[in-house]
């Protein structure tokens, strides 16, 4: 069978559970948002005992949050209903609840998946990465600009901060107006909703159980993202080179999670499935996982091993592989050497 005949045939594979349910859609809106609001509105109760016990509420309600707004993502996708009407009301909705416009990020992400693992055209919806060439073209300066973006005290630290205050907050300059307005219709909703929480509760109430939450939720979102297209040998080739099936099902990873930590996330640890079939509604990613076995073979990853992939910050196209700054600052230290050694 030729790889043409064996993509073709991975794609009919999975077509059939591309199919959302309404009822199941309907129950994961109950077992996901109604839990949310009441374990925010336990945090604001609590406080008034210990400032420990709010804390615990924002930790958990930081998981209802991740999977709410995997409900968010799949909406953007039109995978969650069926009626594309009843994917904007509910994507509207679980964006203000995450803090994400929903027409920006649905284009933006859009961009993502047609551009996936393709060096030509990174940028738009993916976490900024250089490769080891343009990253040793650099002046001293962008090497530490970019040390400090791949630091993971600033990744998953500041970037919660930058991405929840800054941008979700303002469209790209190519935006449309349908997406202008959307993205300005949140932020009104999400100051007006804010604005009235701090008005009754106080700010310092707000940020212990609001500000808490999406901080957590923020850092873990970074994360799941991160780690599922950083991995050592991760699939990334040029234009003229790259396959959308193989950037798929090589380029995203097989996260596997104890079954609580999968309920939280969504499922969306089964990457790599949903990057071949984005239509596909997170409750049926296992399913499609689990009956066609050549997605088996994607690679899989677990908490304790994607601890590994904290290091890997560049990618070398020519040993097509991730690679850390300490391999190439000794490339770095060999080709000065070797360059001492020509001049003498």
């Amino acid at each position: 069978m030729t790889d043409a005949e064996k993509t073709k045939k991975l794609r009919k594979d999975v077509a059939p559970f591309a199919k959302s349910e309404v009822n199941r859609s309907i129950m994961q809106m109950v077992n996901t948002i109604l839990p949310l609001l009441a374990i925010w509105g336990l945090g604001y109760y609590v406080l008034q005992f210990s400032v420990w016990y709010t804390v615990a509420c924002s930790v958990i309600a930081s998981g209802f949050v991740v999977r709410t707004f995997i409900i968010f993502h799949d909406c953007t996708h039109g995978s969650f209903f069926k009626n594309k009407k009843a994917n904007d009301y509910v994507g509207f909705i679980t964006g203000v609840l995450t803090s994400f416009p929903y027409e920006k990020w649905k284009r933006e992400h859009t961009i993502h998946h047609a551009s996936s693992s393709n060096l030509d055209k990174r940028g738009i919806g993916d976490i900024d990465m250089l490769t080891v060439d343009e990253y040793l073209e650099k002046s001293k300066l962008g090497r530490l600009g970019y040390r400090l973006y791949r630091n993971p005290l600033v990744m998953f630290g500041l970037g919660p901060l930058f991405m929840v205050l800054i941008l979700n907050r303002f469209n790209r300059s190519d935006a449309k107006k349908k997406e202008r307005i959307n993205t300005h219709l949140t932020n009104v909703t999400l100051i007006a909703l804010c604005g009235t929480l701090i008005y009754f509760v106080g700010w310092q109430a707000f940020l212990l159980v609001q500000g808490v939450t999406l901080f957590i939720a923020g850092s873990l979102g970074i994360w799941l993202f991160y780690i599922q297209h950083t991995y050592e040998d991760s699939y990334f080739e040029y234009d003229d080179e790259w396959d959308y099936v193989k950037a798929a099902v090589e380029g995203s990873s097989y996260y596997k999670l104890p079954k609580i930590l999968q309920w939280a996330t969504g499922n969306i640890g089964f990457h790599h499935v949903h990057h071949l079939a984005p239509r596909v509604p997170n409750y049926n990613l296992e399913a499609a996982h689990e009956s066609i076995p050549p997605l088996q073979n994607a690679t899989t990853i677990t908490l304790s091993t994607s601890l590994e992939s904290i290091r890997y910050k560049l990618y070398d196209p020519d040993r097509k592989k991730f690679v850390s700054f300490k391999e190439v600052e000794a490339l770095i230290a060999l080709r000065d050497k070797n360059s001492s050694k020509k001049a003498a």
